[in-house]
């Protein structure tokens, strides 16, 4: 009886270890000049630091339908009017949610869920000056959205560039509050 259950249990883990390493997306390392700390998943996201509007049309080549760029106009080195005029030419779709991480506003949280949800904008390109922002976002939709828990979409957070606690300690509370 013993024999016959590890055999279940082995065949079970040969079957199910696959598929479930499979569900967990994985995020890989990116390079294109003009992109800072490129961090792609196999999904429908990206998310990176600092972007220069000379690398919009390389984002687009790559198959991205939008960028959500979270800098504000007043940091040293956002041009939004220059990566916007870069959006256009290239066709791609730009959106801008500045998001301020000393004070953070839970309702940018809300417009960049709808904007990262809309299929319209798949595959999302999402970036900030670091890409902190970007991930901490990207974490907040994995738990609202996707419906993963804390220490899953926190892990992959960190995997795409998210090293600001604070940042973390926000996405976190968000969730909690809006659950």
């Amino acid at each position: 009886m013993l024999k016959r259950s590890l055999l279940t249990a082995s065949f079970v883990l040969v079957l199910c270890v696959p598929w479930l390493c499979a569900q967990t997306p994985s995020v890989t390392r990116e390079s294109l000049p003009g992109v800072t700390n490129f961090a792609k998943l196999d999904t429908t996201i990206a998310c990176a630091g600092a972007t220069t509007p000379a690398a919009v049309a390389g984002l687009k080549q790559m198959g991205y339908a939008s960028i959500i760029n979270l800098r504000e106009a007043t940091e040293a080195g956002a041009d939004i009017d220059a990566e916007t005029a870069a959006a256009k030419t290239a066709g791609i779709t730009f959106i801008h949610l500045p998001f301020n991480t000393a004070s953070p506003n839970p309702a940018v949280v809300d417009s960049f869920l709808k904007a990262v949800t809309d299929p319209r904008n798949h595959p999302a390109f999402v970036h900030c000056a670091s890409g902190n922002r970007a991930a901490a976002m990207w974490m907040i939709k994995r738990m609202q959205v996707d419906r993963w828990d804390a220490e899953r979409a926190g892990a992959e957070a960190a995997a795409l560039g998210l090293t600001n606690g604070a940042l973390k300690t926000f996405a976190l509370d968000y969730a909690a509050a809006h659950k």
